[in-house]
């Protein structure tokens, strides 16, 4: 069992847990993830770790509730504990000193491009990071993305904080002004990841997007989590999360993310009804 240390609420629908996981934490790197189950009765969902403490021995996790099982993971409270946690899983993002790099973060993606751009500036990189959300309070770590970064832009559909407009407007006048720049990271919805690859595409700019598609085992196995790269088949639990953004076909990916569409609908029905509630419309 792993126990719930903290918990908190970022944003609406958005939860933070710490949990003690200290063999996680001790060999736990950015972009890494876990599966967990909230208990042995639940469905296996994969999140990528938004923090490690190795000393304290725990893990934080950033998640949105989305379905019937985030929603069950954010009705535990401090002190609760969660069925199973595997990992830490995947490739660990390629850190190392290379000038100016710039984090890309869209909603929920800003929990794990946050390590990211901790580690990229620790090894001495220039840390630009480009936060996006719909509307201000639906953005979440901005104070934590401002100590880890020498710059720092956000931007807001509805222009309530920041530039209204999109991660991209920013990154195109980036591009556009001569910088520099080493390598783009995006981390977000997958049409944000798409525009951010082709936004670089026309300038040659190394882009690292980190997939999340349907995984079940977390080990290659059961090939839920199959994508297209540079024409091959790659598994995102073993071959990623991370991939390089020009090479994805992001087409495919969208199209497998809406297979299951409406048995989660029906799933998260269910759960909903079962604690004496109705999603249908009186």
């Amino acid at each position: 069992m792993y126990t719930i240390l903290d918990k908190k609420v970022l944003s609406p629908g958005v939860k933070q847990v710490v949990v003690s996981a200290p063999l996680i934490a001790r060999k736990a790197r950015p972009g890494e993830f876990v599966i967990l189950r909230v208990d042995e009765n639940g469905e296996r969902i994969p999140l990528t770790i938004a923090d490690f403490d190795r000393q304290a021995g725990t893990v934080t996790l950033i998640f949105q509730e989305v379905g019937a099982t985030t929603r069950r993971l954010g009705r535990l409270e401090t002190g609760d504990a969660l069925s199973d946690l595997a990992g830490p899983l995947g490739k660990p993002t390629h850190i190392e000193k290379m000038g100016t790099v710039v984090c890309v973060g869209g909603g929920i993606g800003i929990a794990p491009i946050y390590p990211i751009a901790r580690g990229m500036k620790e090894a001495g990189n220039r840390v630009i990071s480009i936060l996006g959300a719909r509307t201000r309070e639906l953005l979440i770590l901005e104070q934590e993305m401002k100590a880890v970064s020498d710059l720092v832009y956000i931007t807001t559909d509805d222009g309530s904080y920041g530039r209204r407009g999109l991660v991209t407007d920013v990154l195109q006048e980036l591009l556009d002004s001569g910088e520099p720049i080493a390598e783009v990271i995006a981390i977000g919805p997958v049409v944000m990841m798409r525009a951010v690859a082709e936004t670089t595409r026309p300038y040659g700019v190394k882009t690292i997007v980190s997939l999340n598609p349907i995984m079940v085992d977390g080990t290659g196995m059961c090939g839920g989590c199959r994508v297209s790269v540079g024409g091959q088949t790659k598994f995102a639990c073993v071959d990623g999360p991370e991939f390089d953004g020009h090479q994805v076909d992001f087409a495919g990916l969208m199209a497998r993310q809406r297979m299951y569409v409406e048995q989660e609908k029906y799933a998260d029905n269910q759960t909903y009804q079962k604690e004496g509630g109705c999603r249908c419309r009186h």
